[in-house]
């Protein structure tokens, strides 16, 4: 990767992280903790490694992503009106009635959401039999799923899992948000779900673990993605990630798994960006 395209994708995720906080807070509620820490895997995601036309979003042919963790929409919200689905000023109807963008994504609401997902566990079961169709259609797509780790602990993932691996699901890539916090704690505490390279190895995936909020990890992860192709076994990358990642009174502080800042909170979580932003140009 170019340091112009780091720093691309830098700004990039920067947007996204100020389209979460203008949108919880425009919305008094949501899930911007998870929303965060996901923004670096969104911003690779939509950028670089996504086969998918915003001026076409139901191409037959597209890549398909299912947000698992289908609280963090804020994120993909963000992350999809940056990337040209729908105007950026959009986001400030976050949850509100009449609105596109509600708490969870909606396939049949929004462009360039690809299933309706909140239940967790049934986005990466839905993700496996697009996985599966594609192989059945003999169809060059690739599917991606995002789950959270206090997701894990729902025993349908582990089902999807064991379907992936027994149909040979290569063209299946999952990630999971490995921040370690849920929303009634650390993870570790409400259902210990450790080791998971072992488990998803067990389980028959080709595993790599990473730190998520790096770009140059990330590619990393989608070139061992792309690598696997024709092996049979589905990919998990397990993301070690920051929760509420890129502002500072955010950062894994549990808190901030479903609660909106408020006018000063946001204020300062926009002032945090914009330094970043500053500096991120300084340095070019």
């Amino acid at each position: 990767m170019t340091a112009d395209e780091k720093k691309d994708l830098a700004l990039f995720a920067l947007k996204v992280r100020e389209g979460i906080v203008r949108g919880t807070h425009a919305a008094k509620s949501g899930h911007p903790g998870g929303s965060l820490s996901a923004t670096e895997y969104f911003a690779y995601l939509y950028k670089k490694e996504l086969r998918v036309n915003p001026k076409n979003p139901k191409d037959p042919n597209r890549d398909r992503f299912v947000l698992s963790k289908g609280h963090c929409a804020p994120g993909l919200y963000a992350t999809l009106a940056n990337a040209g689905f729908f105007p950026v000023d959009e986001l400030l109807t976050l949850r509100k009635i009449g609105s596109r963008l509600q708490g969870h994504p909606n396939m049949n609401m929004t462009p360039g959401v690809d299933m309706s997902t909140g239940s967790l566990g049934q986005g990466i079961s839905t993700a496996a039999g697009m996985a599966k169709a594609a192989k059945f259609l003999k169809k060059d797509i690739n599917v991606y799923a995002l789950l959270g780790d206090g997701e894990l602990a729902e025993g349908q993932v582990w089902e999807a899992v064991t379907f992936a691996a027994h149909y040979k699901l290569d063209n299946l890539c999952i990630a999971v948000d490995v921040n370690g916090l849920q929303i009634d704690g650390k993870t570790a505490d409400v259902m210990n779900t450790a080791p998971l390279d072992k488990r998803f190895d067990a389980f028959g995936c080709a595993v790599i673990e990473i730190d998520g909020n790096n770009f140059d990890e990330l590619e990393k992860a989608f070139k061992f993605f792309h690598a696997n192709a024709g092996t049979g076994k589905p990919t998990a990358i397990l993301m070690k990630t920051v929760k509420g990642k890129g502002i500072s009174f955010m950062e894994n502080q549990v808190g901030w798994h479903g609660k909106a800042p408020n006018d000063a909170e946001l204020e300062q979580a926009l002032k945090e960006i914009a330094d970043a932003r500053k500096k991120i140009e300084e340095a070019a």
